[in-house]
């Protein structure tokens, strides 16, 4: 039983360490948590694709997206490409937002909602590195009976992480019920996502030389 414990919380912790940061995915949980649109199935999509993620690195698919470097350039240019169109998009809006109603339900459509999900989810090569490649390497180094348990801590703390996100971001309406806070939002968002972009970019033209 103790062992079970222990390999619980090193999967709770590990996966907390690297989900628990400023990245595209979740400030895009955190608006839509502030806005206050379709967040339980934008954190279920999350939790879910998350909990597939560790389930596959743990299980060994994580050597072979790491033996697969046409597959990472690609779809490290896909997310280039898809965080400048939401980088520019987050800073164009600086402009032309006046005000933003919490709870008025007049943005994204839930189709929308979850496609950007998504694509912050799965265009995300750090996503891999993070999910799969890391936390697939520690759960593989845990006793082959003690797996599950790594695995179950692990997507425990993205599902407390992404449910904390998204249903606690309420807790900040009074801040967000200012235009100036949601400008600031939006800058901060479209910024980290041209800054994420280019580190991408950088990372393509390295492996291409």
């Amino acid at each position: 039983m103790a062992n079970f414990l222990t390999s619980f919380l090193t999967g709770f912790a590990s996966s907390a360490a690297l989900i628990i940061a400023i990245g595209a995915q979740n400030l895009f949980v955190l608006r839509q948590g502030l806005r206050r649109e379709h967040v339980l199935p934008i954190v279920l999509f999350c939790g879910c694709a998350d909990a597939i993620l560790i389930i596959a690195g743990v299980g060994g698919v994580g050597a072979f997206v790491g033996a697969a470097p046409r597959f990472t350039m690609l779809l490290t240019l896909g997310g280039c490409v898809f965080l400048t169109w939401h980088g520019v998009t987050a800073l164009r809006r600086l402009s032309v937002v006046s005000k933003v109603e919490i709870g008025a339900g007049n943005g994204l459509t839930l189709r929308r909602a979850i496609a950007s999900t998504a694509g912050f989810t799965f265009l995300n090569p750090h996503v891999y590195l993070d999910t799969v490649l890391l936390l697939g390497a520690i759960g593989s180094a845990q006793p082959a009976a003690l797996r599950p348990a790594f695995t179950a801590g692990a997507i425990s703390a993205s599902v407390s992480w992404f449910t904390a996100l998204g249903f606690g971001a309420r807790i900040l309406k009074p801040v967000f019920s200012r235009p100036a806070a949601w400008r600031a939002l939006d800058a901060i968002v479209g910024l980290t996502m041209l800054a994420l972009a280019g580190s991408l970019l950088l990372r393509v033209t390295y492996q291409g030389g």
